[in-house]
C-alpha cells in the first residue's frame, strides 16, 4: 500500500468534541488537501480492483467511495439513513449508544453475486458497518473487503464486524 503518512498528518485531533472526554479525529483538512485526498483514494482503489461495485455509508463514506468508484471506473452504491432513498429499499436496523438507527439500500442496487468494496470513515462500535454489510447481502452481494480510514481502539467495532463477517477483510488506513 502507498505511503499515507502525509495524508495521516492532515487528520487533526480535537479534544472534548462534541462533548467532554471525547477525542474527535477531524478528517476535513485531509479532504481539503488534494494531494492527501488523492493518496487515500489511490490506496483504497488498490484494495478494490477486484470489486464489481463500490459502496459508501452515509455521509463521509460517500466522499471516499464515490471518488474510488470514479478512480476504478466502477459504479457507486449509496447506503443511506432511513427515508433518504426514493425507490423500494431493503432496511437494516442497528444499535447506537443512545438508541437505534436504520440504514437502507435500493433493492436493485446490487446484482446477486456482485463483489462490493464497502467504505466508511470510522469504525467505532461496528453497528453501522455491520448493518451496511448485511444490506449488501440482502441484495445478494458479497463483501470481500471493507476499508475504513480510522478505527477507535478500545471499542468493540472490529470484534463485532469480524464475528459476523469472518471472511470479509477489514482494512484500516490510519
Amino acid at each position: 500500500m502507498a505511503d499515507l503518512s502525509y495524508a495521516a498528518s492532515k487528520i487533526r485531533t480535537i479534544n472534548d468534541w462534541p462533548s467532554p472526554g471525547i477525542i474527535f479525529k477531524d478528517i476535513t483538512p485531509l479532504l481539503a488537501d488534494p494531494v492527501a485526498m488523492k493518496s487515500v483514494v489511490q490506496a483504497i482503489a488498490e484494495l478494490g480492483k477486484d470489486a464489481d461495485l463500490i459502496a459508501g455509508i452515509e455521509a463521509r463514506g460517500f466522499v471516499f467511495a464515490s471518488a474510488v468508484a470514479n478512480e476504478l471506473n466502477k459504479g457507486f452504491v449509496p447506503i443511506r439513513k432511513k427515508g433518504k432513498l426514493p425507490f423500494k429499499t431493503h432496511e437494516q436496523s442497528y444499535a447506537l449508544e443512545y438508541g437505534e438507527g436504520v440504514l437502507e439500500i435500493h433493492v436493485d442496487a446490487i446484482k446477486p453475486g456482485q463483489k462490493v468494496l464497502l467504505i466508511d470513515d470510522v469504525l467505532a462500535t461496528g453497528g453501522t458497518l455491520t448493518a451496511a454489510a448485511q444490506l449488501i447481502e440482502k441484495c445478494g452481494g458479497l463483501v470481500p473487503n471493507v476499508v475504513l480510514l480510522l478505527e477507535i481502539i478500545g471499542l468493540p467495532g472490529r470484534k463485532k464486524y469480524e464475528g459476523i463477517f469472518p471472511n470479509s477483510k477489514l482494512t484500516v488506513l490510519f
